[in-house]
């Protein structure tokens, strides 16, 4: 351990969208290679890596600190006027404690939900409302005070807003942010004056590095990525470029030689760090708040139900036994994982979609399952086709069940609308997804903001293989199976410019978007579990943390509302129908032996059947010729990557 320590508290990662380049497996990885007790992550107005990054750290033995830069509106959040409010001042917050962290989430939804104008601004009412558990440190030359300072303000504008922040935030929260860039004279000026208001002030200083990039070489790929998200060129003089600043994560020893005239600051940052103990509680299941009838837990309502569901799907008949103990054996499963709410939710929404004519199915490993097929959920009896529940759901899965919803696409904003009247608007949001710099695009993003022709980028984009399987071909396998790329990597200054770059901005996140199906349903507010924002739309609400985070970590159970077009279409051909025809069709008494239909399938008249209507899987059923509903199970289950080279030996035999 060296004798020497310094914690940054001001870091940058590629979750601050095309700014920032450290991906956090590097971040934290390279942040033990310099021996530093604790790191601070404060993304630009945004949470997305928090509980990776605490995790990540957890792991390496580093203490992690949770924060946020955020953007802090120059007057009332709400004000969005052009020329006035289109500016910000920069403040760092730092969770101390599990309250700070909660602040930190309602902030930071609060900035993109009610704030957001250019950036996600919050205020200083909201600030006051939500300080407990933060720490402030008053940002780098674009915060309130050091703005204050370069605008020539006098001494005592800087110190008025320095104690409003104190009478925000608390005595001993708040502390004054100076960096260590001799190259910019205004930081220098900056960092005197500081000083002297610590002086007069006792608020002490802490020194921060404004962490965007791991090393001092990557800079060029750093900048590159400011481009990107500006459209500018790298050529470009007018324009955002911080190349001339070192913005990378140093060792405590070239911190100590960067502020050696001046220590105190950069003690000051391992005091803050010792205040921060942040203990994040993650793993446990948290579902929604079911409305049950007085006196009745939700096992005795799934029971309940489930037991008129089983005579009306059976029409009163006598039950064998092997029906009566797969159900009751199912229920005690269910009932010991915790999961009875879960499924008294999705049934609820599931039989409202079908009251509202709304066409729906559930697919996947959910129709194993008699109690979802009592209850409405599903429509497939699991006993006439053999289906195990085990591959749903048993004892020992650690993982909660997934139930995915297929609706019909012109109508799947209805249900969103329905859980969220339901529920509470605070308590439903869609999930984040993150898109990254996949080597294909990276190639004709970097060879763009370079200067390079179309053309060669293109040439070289389309030397990459495309993703197989869902899974892309990562820069560096391309240059050891192509031997044409390799070849003008060796021969081309300009081609080998472009992969070096992309080699090291391959995997950041590049955008934002929605997940094509997920919804969480919280049992109170949303930012209790993760921050949220707007949608694309400007909508709905969206969580900032991914889906992985918050199943795996968090603990909401995401439910799966995918919207097809397949839907929307045959729910427009039974209204055409009933129209054209005067025939109600109900799609739960299609019988599955006509062999009319069996009979188009074996001809090949499959084109818009789901599944089916590929000309691969199409080639097949004609030399099948299936005669069963269980022809067609046996043909979509072999048609797959692996089993597909035995699909001939099944059609012979």
């Amino acid at each position: 351990m060296s004798m020497k320590n310094f914690v940054n508290l001001h870091t940058h990662s590629h979750y601050s969208l095309l700014d920032g380049l450290p991906q956090i497996p590097d971040l934290v990885r390279h942040a033990k290679s310099l021996d530093m007790p604790a790191l601070a992550l404060t993304d630009h107005g945004v949470m997305y890596g928090a509980i990776e990054f605490y995790k990540a750290c957890r792991k390496a033995d580093i203490k992690p600190i949770i924060g946020v830069e955020a953007y802090l509106a120059l007057e009332h959040r709400g004000r969005k006027q052009s020329r006035l409010d289109d500016d910000y001042f920069h403040l760092i917050l730092l969770a101390k404690d599990r309250d700070g962290y909660k602040n930190l989430m309602k902030l930071t939804s609060i900035a993109h939900l009610e704030g957001f104008y250019y950036k996600p601004r919050i205020d200083k009412e909201s600030l006051r409302q939500h300080a407990k558990g933060l720490i402030a440190l008053t940002g780098c030359l674009g915060g309130e005070i050091p703005r204050a300072i370069l605008d020539n303000k006098p001494p005592s504008e800087a110190e008025n807003i320095l104690r409003e922040y104190l009478d925000i935030f608390g005595q001993g929260n708040v502390f004054l942010e100076v960096q260590a860039h001799p190259e910019i004279n205004e930081q220098s000026r900056v960092n005197q004056v500081l000083k002297d208001l610590s002086a007069r002030t006792g608020v002490p200083r802490v020194a921060t590095l404004d962490c965007h990039y791991l090393l001092p070489e990557d800079a060029e790929a750093q900048d590159a990525l400011v481009c990107v998200q500006s459209g500018k060129l790298v050529s470009e003089g007018d324009r955002l470029d911080m190349r001339g600043i070192d913005l990378s994560l140093r060792s405590p020893e070239e911190v100590y030689k960067k502020f050696e005239a001046d220590l105190a600051p950069v003690e000051e940052s391992l005091k803050i760090a010792e205040k921060c103990n942040l203990e994040l509680d993650l793993g446990k299941r948290f579902f929604p708040s079911f409305e049950l009838p007085e006196g009745k837990s939700a096992d005795e309502c799934l029971k309940e139900m489930t037991y008129a569901g089983l005579q009306k799907r059976y029409q009163n008949a006598e039950l064998s036994q092997e029906i009566k103990d797969r159900v009751q054996y199912e229920l005690n499963v269910i009932g010991s994982k915790g999961y009875s709410t879960y499924f008294l939710v999705v049934a609820d929404f599931v039989n409202w979609m079908r009251q509202q004519g709304i066409i729906t199915n559930t697919r996947g490993s959910a129709a194993g399952c008699m109690v979802s097929y009592c209850i409405g959920i599903i429509d497939v009896n699991p006993m006439f086709f053999d289906l195990p529940f085990e591959r749903f759901l048993n004892p020992s899965r650690p993982s909660p069940p997934d139930i995915d919803v297929d609706i019909a696409d012109n109508r799947r904003n209805e249900v969103i609308k329905y859980v969220s009247e339901k529920y509470g608007a605070d308590k439903v949001a869609q999930i984040i997804t993150f898109g990254t710099m996949l080597a294909r695009a990276a190639v004709r993003d970097i060879g763009r903001v370079l200067g390079v022709p179309y053309a060669k980028c293109d040439q070289l984009a389309k030397l990459i293989p495309p993703p197989r399987q869902g899974f892309p071909m990562p820069i560096s396998r391309a240059l050891e199976t192509i031997p044409q790329l390799r070849q003008l990597y060796e021969s081309d200054p300009e081609t080998r410019h472009i992969i070096d770059l992309v080699r090291k901005v391959e995997g950041c996140a590049r955008h934002a978007s929605v997940h094509a199906a997920g919804v969480v349903i919280s049992p109170t507010a949303m930012t209790d579990y993760t921050p949220i924002q707007h949608d694309v739309d400007g909508q709905g609400a969206v969580t900032q943390y991914d889906m992985h985070i918050l199943e795996e970590d968090v603990g909401l159970v995401k439910i799966d509302f995918l919207g097809l077009r397949n839907l929307s279409i045959l729910g427009n051909a039974l209204e055409i129908i009933e129209k054209k025809h005067d025939l109600k069709i109900d799609l739960l008494k299609i019988p599955l032996d006509d062999p009319k239909t069996f009979d188009l399938l074996a001809k090949g008249e499959t084109i818009g059947v789901f599944q089916l209507g590929g000309s691969g899987i199409t080639t097949y059923l004609k030399e099948l010729k299936p005669t069963t509903i269980f022809d067609i199970a046996a043909m979509i289950a072999l048609y797959r990557p692996g089993p597909m080279q035995f699909i001939p030996d099944y059609i012979g035999r």
